[in-house]
């Protein structure tokens, strides 16, 4: 993607930034560095609001909230299917789906896959138990009839056996209608509401906050961050992620391991 912004229009400055968590603001096994942290905190002292906009569920991130020491606002969890703001916590927003026909699809021509499905705050509900490490909270195993009794936020598929080419292939062949698709890193498969991903939930909050887009600075490196960096004003891409996700990006950052995000908040609030 080819941009002029903010390189056109001196002076600019973001009035908005919002960061995808893993990968971007954490490493891969959650860890935050010393200098991230400061790069946000830098952000919240010029009175800017970050807004972390994450695959996670919110009981998975609301310590990070804390950790960096962020002011009363709103998180973006679930790939936008979920608001929250925090402190005190209530839940803005939760859009859901009827997850029976996903289930009942991804049984038939992906048996032995593993599904979850999300209970807001609290945990999932799971045909089986994923590998150690990939889901946290409370984990409630269920049948595939349980499973598909009421509307969730998303619907989570994991398959240790399959790379991630035929995720990426399994989600073409299902051929589900009313729903969105984001693959993940590894063979994981998030199934959100139709029309539902980070820059909606995002457009909600800008505008709420008075902000346009072309205002927002937006970094991840995830294909579940594709919207988002399309939509932001500034869309920064970490150099780890796949081509696709750079391919849309205005800039791609320094890689993770050598400060990933960080100049670039700098170079805006240092």
């Amino acid at each position: 993607m080819t941009s002029t912004w903010p390189e056109g229009h001196p002076g600019w400055r973001p009035r908005l930034v919002a960061l995808d968590v893993d990968g971007t603001v954490v490493d891969r096994d959650g860890m935050l560095s010393a200098a991230m942290a400061d790069a946000i905190g830098r952000v919240i002292a010029a009175g800017v609001p970050v807004v972390l906009a994450t695959g996670r569920s919110w009981h998975s991130t609301v310590d990070l909230v804390e950790q960096l020491g962020l002011p009363p606002g709103l998180t973006v969890c679930s790939n936008g299917a979920v608001i929250v703001s925090y402190p005190p916590q209530e839940i803005v927003q939760a859009i859901t789906f009827d997850p029976r026909e996903v289930i009942e699809r991804v049984e038939e021509f992906a048996p032995g896959t593993l599904i979850a499905v999300e209970e807001i705050g609290r945990g999932y509900r799971l045909n089986d138990h994923f590998p150690e490490g990939d889901l946290t909270g409370e984990l409630v195993v269920q049948s595939a009839e349980e499973l598909s009794a009421l509307p969730v936020t998303r619907v989570i598929l994991r398959d240790p056996r399959r790379s991630v080419e035929e995720f990426i292939a399994l989600a073409s062949h299902l051929g589900l209608q009313g729903v969105t698709y984001f693959v993940g890193w590894s063979a994981w498969l998030d199934i959100a509401p139709e029309g539902v991903n980070k820059a909606t939930a995002l457009a909600q909050i800008a505008a709420d906050l008075g902000v346009k887009a072309e205002d927002v600075l937006a970094a991840g490196d995830g294909r579940n961050d594709i919207e988002m960096l399309q939509w932001a004003g500034r869309g920064v891409a970490l150099p780890e992620a796949p081509p696709e996700v750079r391919a849309v990006a205005d800039a791609v950052s320094v890689p993770f391991d050598e400060g990933g995000l960080v100049p670039e908040l700098l170079r805006w609030f240092g």
